[in-house]
Order: C-alpha cells, then sequence, then structure tokens
C-alpha cells in the first residue's frame, strides 16, 4: 500500500463533514505494509441463523499508540507499519522476540498528511502508482 486513510474523529466545523486525511512516507508514496497476524479458527462464523462452520483463516493488523502527526486525528492508535524490506522479513520470519520491537509508532518525521478533504479517493495516489502493479506481501 502507499497511502493509509482516516477520517477525523469530529467534523471539520466548516463542512460540518468528518474531513478524509491520507498518511504517506513521503510524496512519492513508497510501497510499505501494515503488520498483522493470521490464525485458524475452529469454530462457527457467519449469523446464528446461518452459521458457516470452521476452520477459518481470520486475521487483522496490529495496532500500537499514535505517533504525533496520527494522534491529533485519531487518538486511540494507529496501524504497526513497516517501511522496509527488512522489517517486512523480521515481521514474517522471525522469532516473536525479534518481532515484537517492531510493533512501535512510527517516528513522526517518517508519516507524513499528504492529502486532507472530503475527497474519498487519493488522486495524486492514483495518478503516481497507475503503470506499476499493486500486490501486498505475504
Amino acid at each position: 500500500m502507499d497511502t493509509v486513510v482516516s477520517y477525523l474523529i469530529s467534523a471539520n466545523p466548516e463542512t460540518k463533514k468528518k474531513d478524509v486525511v491520507w498518511f504517506a512516507l513521503n510524496d512519492d508514496r513508497p510501497l510499505f505494509a501494515f503488520a498483522g497476524i493470521c490464525t485458524e479458527f475452529k469454530g462457527d462464523r457467519g449469523t446464528k441463523s446461518k452459521p458457516i462452520p470452521g476452520p477459518h483463516l481470520v486475521y487483522g493488523f496490529t495496532t500500537t499508540a499514535p505517533n504525533a502527526v496520527v494522534e491529533p486525528i485519531y487518538p486511540k492508535a494507529m496501524p504497526v507499519i513497516l517501511t522496509t524490506e527488512e522489517e517486512r522479513d523480521v515481521w514474517l520470519r522471525a522469532p516473536w522476540d525479534e518481532a515484537k520491537a517492531l510493533q512501535r509508532p512510527l517516528p513522526d518525521d517518517a508519516l507524513h498528511i499528504v492529502a486532507r478533504g472530503a475527497d474519498k479517493e487519493d488522486q495524486a495516489a492514483a495518478a503516481l502508482s497507475a503503470p506499476r502493479l499493486r500486490a501486498s506481501p505475504v
């Protein structure tokens, strides 16, 4: 992914709507990844009237305390962001004692607001990434 989007907790006083805020590592929007976990759930999912028996692969991304850039927009948390090939490799392959050190906020100067407003699509990122393939690291 090359940008993260978040909504302001409170409405913009001018528009009375929650602004969309786009974050990136810099204006060139280099790719990065969220640290996540995946596990097998053996129970039922779905509704009580239409349960879907397991096993199911379930996943989620990990969060940490927000840095100074994210906190004014979303004070509760921010995703754990992996910015280098080495960080992704450590997260995927290292023992937990080593990998857990990556569960930290990015330094304040490592994440920037690159767009803000009512537009729910990051037009600048779309123009930058149009010719390249998009894939998530696995």
